[in-house]
């Protein structure tokens, strides 16, 4: 750089000189070789004068190019890190009422034996009557919004929830079924190999309580009901309480607000019962939540994502457990082995 900068300085000392105080050399016409000679020189120097810049399009991808971890996805988010079992809703109606997860399970997430379980991705159907509101139990968790626009789903939709239990990444699948009737047959090609059930119902309507059987028995057809957890959730709770406001107006005597009122308390109470006497019966683990205000809605998911996690760790120890002997290869250096001594006789051979 510092050779071709005082080449382009002689350069142009030579060109401001007089022509009579020129050589003889320089009088010669100029040639095309003289001008690339020139032209390179001048690139040379202001490159050398410029300091060094990244190219636009490296500066943009560095810019909107995500931080990624190890794996290649995206970090959980700390609002998904679950390290203690969450607790039921009631324990007149749940899964399982203990305190923790199981001895084996914080065992095999201690040693890392969770095998298979890792980086599982397990499938949740949430299904239901029309307008009961699975759309907004879903989107009040995923992202943490509430529609009040109606909107029925059409066909299917699903949403991808990752998780860190026990310190095991773990990912959930909820697919949102329609409940509209014409698109049921769509809808029950998805309900197959789910390991959790989630069936949805408005505790201020109770004709949405009766066809809760009807819809456990179509997700039935596709599953095995041994392996798969089953959750029966009333939504809008945030109503059953505008109808205890409702009626304390009303004894009271204060003006009530016009427009479409929920059932009455009794009634609501009522509903509430049956479905905890209906989740006894099929052996679900109920709860009442509400997409408006956000209630439960974190705790029911998360407690769906520990006990599916920790039915899958169970599953896997479970299936290696029961792995016959025969399957498994033990590599050692014991020299009585049958491979060591037909080693030992090749190796004699050819001494």
């Amino acid at each position: 750089m510092e050779f071709a900068k005082d080449e382009y300085m002689k350069k142009r000392a030579r060109d401001s000189d007089p022509p009579r105080a020129r050589s003889r050399s320089s009088d010669r016409a100029a040639s095309p070789a003289d001008g690339f000679s020139f032209t390179v020189m001048k690139l040379l120097l202001s490159c050398s004068l410029r300091p060094p810049t990244r190219p636009a399009a490296c500066r943009f991808v560095a810019q909107v190019t995500p931080r990624t971890s190890m794996s290649g996805l995206p970090p959980v988010r700390k609002d998904r890190i679950i390290t203690e079992l969450p607790r039921c809703f009631t324990k007149e109606a749940a899964l399982h009422t203990n305190e923790s997860f199981h001895n084996k399970v914080k065992t095999a997430c201690q040693d890392e034996r969770t095998g298979g379980a890792g980086f599982a991705v397990c499938k949740v159907i949430v299904m239901g009557d029309v307008a009961v509101g699975k759309t907004c139990l879903i989107n009040r968790f995923c992202r943490d919004t509430f529609d009040r626009s109606y909107k029925a789903t059409i066909g299917v939709d699903f949403e991808m929830e990752r998780f860190e239990v026990l310190g095991v990444p773990f990912s959930l699948q909820l697919w949102d079924t329609a409940g509209q009737e014409r698109f049921k047959c769509i809808a029950s090609t998805y309900y197959r190999g789910a390991q959790a059930m989630i069936i949805v119902f408005d505790v201020n309507n109770a004709s949405s309580l009766l066809r809760v059987r009807q819809w456990l028995d179509d997700a039935m057809k596709e599953n095995d009901p041994s392996s798969m957890l089953l959750f029966l959730v009333g939504t809008k709770k945030d109503l059953r309480v505008r109808a205890f406001a409702v009626i304390l107006s009303r004894s009271s005597g204060s003006p009530v607000q016009t427009g479409v009122l929920p059932q009455s308390a009794d009634q609501v109470s009522e509903i509430e019962q049956e479905a905890i006497r209906l989740a006894e019966e099929i052996r679900a683990e109920y709860w009442a939540v509400s997409a408006l205000s956000g209630q439960s809605v974190k705790e029911f998911f998360f407690r769906v994502a520990s006990l599916t996690f920790e039915a899958a760790v169970l599953a896997e120890l479970e299936r290696n457990e029961s792995r016959p002997a025969s399957d498994i290869v033990r590599i050692t250096n014991d020299s009585s082995s049958p491979g060591a001594k037909r080693k030992s006789r090749r190796s004699s051979c050819c001494q």
